[in-house]
């Protein structure tokens, strides 16, 4: 989602790589250090082992002198001692930094998207966020992990095995000339290919992602629609994408090994065809090509695990792309860098001349809106569907930030608060209630975690959700599962008004919070919730007229202006939206 398309050999994606990881591995560059001493000291004994065998074979089994092979045998033992314990330790710390890469990697991501607003989460979507925080995450995570156990060995290998392989016989030595060159080619081209396949892939888990997810959350709708097959066409479809990539990348994963293998064996039956003739005219010993062709299968080892990690190289490439794109996008909703920390005043919600505009948008959401609410009144706005409402609402806890004009809460422009006091004083109830997985208590302790229960009990009774609660298997304890999908609407929306009641704010919002419950519930609600809040501001968006012919003051929007303020009788008398909207759900005499 999001981003550009690289050329096939962009430099571009690799300095991005080598960007996050070097911001995220500087707090340990310790054990960094200490890894690559100990896999220098391990590639070294490996090193060493050929030419101690090689001198057992010319100096001791040619001769059959036992005492010399004896000796240099507890050399080889002790150095390949050496060898194992130096191997743990580098595993060891390159498995701990990785994994602690990719915890920070993980935890920035996070509080990157924590700090989002409304607008940066629609522009990533919710399944792409997920991907990036987790598998995108793991892929650079499994690359440092395996760069750390094999990259950092291979080099040392590789260059340590040409110079043993020159001590031993430097004519002989013309085979890795043409050896190390056709390898490094061979890769080079299917790696080239790989790395558009692995940014096609992630976009294509990503769609995967989004397409359970809908899935999996709209259920329901599903079942009701009979839609059975239709779901499961999108998500073969989806998932057949996906595996075509994959088997594509796979194809050339498994091309990789054989090419390399080739090579390999090529290259071993022309060291033992020109060594046996280097033997044979006397020029080299034995042991010597021996050891020659041990060094050509570590050099060659050396060669495939740097291999194995060019396939893992574009994948993290691309990765650390979207990790990246992630890290660099800045919220919207900018914190002050002077917060306010205390108001003067409680309660009083004022909108000056406030317009708002989407990114990309051709035309506001809102325009010149104006609105004040104060402490003991209920506010109320009313208007079609897309005219603007949630939107209001969702500019003074700063879900998202006004593009002009101004939202004052007592007397201090939002942008200007602590986020904190912010918090605190201001609370919304969402249109789409949600409530985490836990318990009914740790829903509603979540504005308040110091609540007590005897608190809780008498949000609940408030909020007319005292009765079912009290009727479910542990009370306060009772289980809610993710988005409160165990419990019906409307006691999710009750439910969701009992943890606002519990915060204690001085400012409540309510938007469309009550479009689930029965007239009868709505009407006891709304007569308990005004005793409980006679003291605070309360501000409700409602569609269902019944629920806000009794406020203080109602605002009439109408796309995106404000067309009418006042009282339900002054604005049925002078009102022509506002009327239409209410001679749409009641008769006339109603009305009145």
């Amino acid at each position: 989602m999001g981003g550009r398309t690289p050329d096939l050999a962009d430099p571009e994606s690799l300095r991005v790589l080598i960007r996050l990881l070097r911001t995220h591995l500087g707090p340990y560059k310790r054990p960094i250090t200490l890894l690559v001493l100990l896999q220098l000291l391990q590639t070294s004994a490996t090193l060493y082992l050929p030419t101690l065998n090689a001198d057992i074979i010319d100096n001791g089994v040619v001769n059959g002198d036992t005492g010399y092979i004896l000796g240099h045998g507890g050399i080889m033992i002790a150095i390949s001692l050496v060898q194992v314990f130096c191997n743990i330790g580098a595993v060891f710390y390159g498995a701990r930094t990785a994994a602690a890469l990719g915890r920070d990697v993980r935890a920035a991501v996070f509080a990157r998207v924590q700090s989002f607003s409304a607008r940066e989460v629609g522009h990533f979507g919710a399944p792409s966020l997920i991907t990036r925080t987790t598998n995108d995450v793991q892929q650079v995570q499994m690359l440092v992990l395996m760069a750390f156990t094999l990259m950092v060995s291979a080099p040392i290998m590789c260059v340590g095995g040409i110079i043993m392989a020159l001590g031993q016989d430097v004519p002989l030595s013309a085979v890795l000339l043409a050896v190390v060159p056709v390898l490094g080619i061979a890769v080079s081209l299917i790696v080239r290919r790989m790395r558009p396949l692995f940014r096609t892939m992630q976009t294509r888990l990503d769609t995967v992602n989004r397409v359970l997810r809908e899935q999996i959350t709209g259920n329901r709708v599903i079942r009701a629609f009979v839609r059975d097959e239709y779901e499961q066409g999108r998500f073969r479809g989806a998932n057949t994408d996906l595996t075509d990539v994959s088997l594509a990348t796979g194809r050339l994963m498994a091309l990789m090994f054989p090419t390399v293998m080739t090579v390999v064996n090529v290259s071993s039956v022309a060291v033992v065809w020109f060594g046996a003739h280097r033997i044979d005219s006397g020029h080299m010993e034995i042991g010597q090509l021996t050891a020659f062709l041990a060094y050509l299968m570590q050099i060659v080892m050396a060669v495939m695990m740097a291999t194995f990690m060019f396939m893992m190289v574009p994948r993290a490439e691309v990765c650390a792309e979207r990790i990246e794109e992630v890290l660099g996008t800045a919220t919207s909703v900018v914190p002050p860098k002077s917060p306010v920390l205390e108001l003067r005043r409680h309660g009083h919600l004022e909108v000056r001349d406030v317009d708002f505009t989407y990114p990309g948008a051709e035309a506001s959401v809102l325009r010149d809106v104006e609105l004040v609410a104060r402490p003991g009144e209920i506010t109320a706005i009313i208007g079609s569907t897309g005219s603007g409402k949630s939107t209001l609402l969702g500019l003074v806890p700063r879900l998202m930030d006004a593009t002009d004009g101004q939202v004052l809460v007592d007397g201090e422009d939002v942008r200007t608060l602590d986020p904190v006091l912010l918090a605190k004083t201001v609370s919304l109830v969402p249109q789409k209630p949600y409530l985490f997985s836990g318990t009914v208590a740790t829903n509603l302790r979540y504005g308040n975690p110091d609540a007590s229960d005897e608190e809780l009990w008498h949000a609940l009774e408030v909020a007319q959700a005292k009765e079912f609660v009290s009727k479910l298997d542990g009370g306060l304890d009772a289980p809610i599962a993710q988005g409160g999908t165990n419990v019906s609407g409307g006691q999710r929306q009750r439910l969701a008004i009992a943890r606002t009641l519990v915060q204690r704010p001085e400012i409540y919002l309510f938007d469309d919070s009550f479009s689930a419950l029965d007239y009868a519930t709505d009407a006891a609600l709304r007569s308990a919730l005004a005793r409980e809040t006679a003291e605070a501001t309360v501000v409700i968006v409602a569609q269902r007229v019944s629920t806000i012919r009794e406020a203080d003051r109602i605002i009439v929007l109408d796309e995106g202006r404000v067309v009418g303020t006042g009282r339900h009788h002054e604005l049925m008398d002078g009102n022509e939206t506002y009327r239409e909207i209410v001679l749409s759900q009641l008769t006339e005499a109603e009305a009145a």
